[in-house]
């Protein structure tokens, strides 16, 4: 009960979310490549008057991967279903989805690399033949029944490509990975959403946003909406530039968009730890973290920037992470040791 409380539940962020998502590819910013192969394979099915082939999404969260799921339903007309990895949690409540499904639905599947194994397994025969192997009944009582299902589109997201199984992969037919996102694509995205909520932003403003936003729209949209709060409790309602570095400061978001545990990250990693290697249980001990959390979301914009590095032996700070916290590189603190 508390669960199902906690799936209706929705914050205003949440709203928000789903009104400033695109519905059409058209209105879909970025991504191009992506953009640009979905476009074909959307029209080719409708040419041939089929159900698109099963979709793998993957790449880090906030890119638009959710997004691109709802527009594939919206562009074919049809009707999508979502659920998660982790809510399939056993073979019944995947039957329970799939038989309600009708010809040429959306099944979105978030987080697809955390099904269970037995899960996976059943999907498997629905993904490559649409029907559904049952077990109706318990002990010896127990028999085995095909259920044919409707031929419908799968659609699944990943942050984690590396921990699907290979027979899961294999069975999606199309495979595209989501980049983060250039400042400018950023700043037509801030743009789109400042319109869309009715905000009077101006346009250095709109950079000040884009260039604090790690890549990711979701983190814009984020940034934007704490921005229009500030400018209305705090000023005239307007997102100036000034009120904008204001509003970013509070959040302790700095010039280039790290935030404080990415910089407690980097200072434990430096400080510490020396700069590295060290493991990432050990690291995320370090900083009170799950390590999930900081290889999911954290890292990939360090790596990304250059601050971080992954080695076969751990985690270790780059010249610019050091740079950029203030802290003299072990190579130039040597060397003016060397000179003293």
């Amino acid at each position: 009960m508390s669960e199902n409380k906690v799936l209706d539940a929705s914050s205003d962020d949440d709203q928000f979310d789903l009104t400033l998502r695109p519905r059409l590819l058209d209105d879909y910013i970025g991504q191009q490549q992506v953009r640009d192969n979905l476009s074909i394979l959307l029209e080719a099915a409708r040419r041939r008057d089929e159900p698109v082939e099963h979709v793998l999404l993957c790449g880090p969260p906030g890119l638009g991967k959710t997004t691109l799921a709802y527009i594939i339903a919206n562009e074919l007309g049809v009707s999508i279903k979502v659920s998660s990895g982790p809510a399939i949690d056993h073979q019944g409540a995947l039957g329970s989805i799939l038989l309600n499904l009708t010809t040429r639905d959306v099944f979105f599947i978030d987080e697809i690399h955390r099904l269970n194994t037995v899960v996976e397994e059943s999907l498997y025969p629905a993904l490559e033949d649409f029907r559904f192997d049952a077990v109706l009944g318990k002990g010896v009582g127990a028999s085995a029944a095909t259920l044919p299902l409707p031929h419908f589109t799968c659609v699944g997201a990943t942050t984690r490509q590396g921990l699907l199984s290979g027979p899961l992969r294999d069975r999606f037919g199309a495979v595209y990975r989501l980049d983060f996102y250039s400042k400018a694509e950023l700043e037509r995205i801030v743009t789109r959403s400042a319109r869309i909520l009715e905000i009077e932003i101006q346009s250095e403003a709109v950079s000040e946003v884009a260039r604090r936003a790690r890549g990711t729209p979701r983190i814009a949209n984020r940034l934007l909406r704490r921005v229009r709060d500030y400018a209305q409790v705090k000023a005239d309602g307007r997102a100036t530039v000034d009120v904008t570095r204001r509003a970013l400061s509070m959040l302790e978001v700095d010039e280039i968009g790290l935030e404080p545990l990415d910089r407690r990250l980097l200072d434990t990693l430096i400080v510490k730890f020396r700069g590295g290697p060290v493991g990432l249980d050990t690291l995320a001990t370090s900083v009170s973290e799950e390590p999930e959390t900081i290889e999911d979301v954290h890292e990939p914009y360090l790596i990304q920037i250059g601050f971080l590095a992954r080695t076969a032996r751990g985690r270790v700070a780059t010249e610019l992470a050091y740079r950029h916290l203030g802290i003299v590189p072990p190579a130039a603190s040597t060397e003016q040791t060397r000179l003293l």
